[in-house]
């Protein structure tokens, strides 16, 4: 039964490679510049390592392109023929502060994520916890950006407006060609 899946997996993994393609277009499109619902401005970009993924079974293909800077083209053709995006790195800015991830399209699982720097006490007076709570902090601040950058998705993907968007994204994978 654990190797069920639930009726929703198959919603799930199609809302994330959808989330995953959009969040790409749009930091692209759009310089990185997202914002929070109370109007915080963070910076949001697809960067260095995206993969992915089409056919089903034993037709099931996977392409990981990865490159430091990379304009990602392979990944791009990719998605013209069809696949969708199921894995990215992904890089948020809050000025000064940044955060690095992976998120894959399938759960929303997030790996390798890196948070600003915590500094280490200095001295014996100072709170034992801090370093961890700071560190706590750190990533329900990520966590925050992720959410509203998925919010933002949800409201465009489920409003009449959704089908001019899917022909921007194509014009967007025109260019890459």
């Amino acid at each position: 039964m654990a190797d069920t899946p639930y009726l929703g997996q198959t919603i799930d993994v199609v809302l994330g490679q959808e989330y995953l393609t959009w969040l790409w277009f749009r930091s692209e499109t759009r310089s990185g510049q997202f914002q929070t619902p109370d109007g915080d401005p963070y910076f949001l970009y697809v960067e260095q390592r995206v993969s992915v993924q089409g056919g089903e079974g034993e037709t099931l293909e996977t392409a990981t392109v990865s490159g430091n800077l990379s304009e990602l083209r392979e990944a791009r053709l990719g998605l013209s023929t069809g696949k969708k995006v199921n894995r990215a790195l992904i890089r948020i800015e809050h000025d000064p502060e940044a955060w690095q991830l992976s998120l894959k399209a399938e759960d929303f699982a997030l790996g390798g994520l890196k948070t600003p720097k915590v500094e280490k006490a200095d001295s014996e007076d100072d709170d034992p916890d801090a370093a961890f709570l700071e560190k706590m902090f750190l990533i329900e601040k990520c966590l925050t950006y992720l959410d509203a950058s998925y919010n933002d998705f949800l409201n465009v993907r489920l409003a009449p407006e959704w089908d001019d968007e899917v022909r921007q994204i194509g014009r967007w994978l025109e260019m890459a060609e």
